[in-house]
């Protein structure tokens, strides 16, 4: 389990893609020291399990059911991640549970600079709009975000000053493809209200 509260970038430095599964080598300074084999560390958003560490980076192995449902079956050498480590019982909680489950990808419709802020709009499958609410949370690429608002096939998010100099939602412009996760307890409560 996550914060959303983004550690750190890293950028991909090696792909490799066997049969079904993908495997990340993420180059990061200063980050794998807390992380160990076997460990979950958040790569933009996706929970995945650390199979092997160097000094200024990690690899990650992506199952089909990952690569199927997030933006990384896309991914090129360089590109910038969103790093997190997995949340240890007792810190604090400054963003929202994020599971690390990925709902799907969204697309950005709109990125407009704002003076300081930057406000993405973004298109996502029409499933997932129903977990979406004015002022509720959602995780685009991993950061917690408050959605501001909402219509029929997408949402908007504004970004302050320190999400956009720490994260890669900086860099986000029309047409890019992000990975996104609903909020834990929209989810829950939408299905209780369908199964009533």
């Amino acid at each position: 389990m996550f914060t959303g509260i983004i550690n750190k970038t890293g950028k991909i430095k090696k792909i490799n893609r066997e049969k079904n599964k993908i495997y990340l080598t993420i180059k990061v300074n200063n980050f794998s020291n807390g992380v160990k084999i076997g460990g979950s560390v958040s790569c933009d958003g996706a929970c995945l399990t650390v199979i092997k560490k160097t000094k200024d980076g990690f690899t990650v192995e992506l199952m089909p059911e990952t690569s199927r449902v997030t933006k990384f079956k896309d991914s090129k050498i360089g590109d910038l991640v969103n790093l997190e480590p997995a949340l240890k019982i007792g810190e604090r909680l400054d963003g929202h549970f994020v599971m690390g489950h990925i709902d799907g990808t969204g697309v950005v419709g709109k990125a407009t600079n704002e003076g300081e802020f930057k406000s993405l709009a973004i298109k996502v499958p029409k499933e997932l709009v129903k977990y979406l609410a004015r002022k509720g949370s959602v995780a685009v690429n991993g950061v917690s975000l408050t959605v501001s608002g909402a219509g029929k096939d997408w949402f908007k998010v504004c970004l302050i000053t320190h999400t956009l100099e720490n994260t890669n939602l900086s860099k986000l412009k029309k047409g890019d493809k992000v990975n996104i996760e609903v909020d834990m307890m929209a989810r829950y409560i939408i299905n209780a209200k369908i199964k009533n």
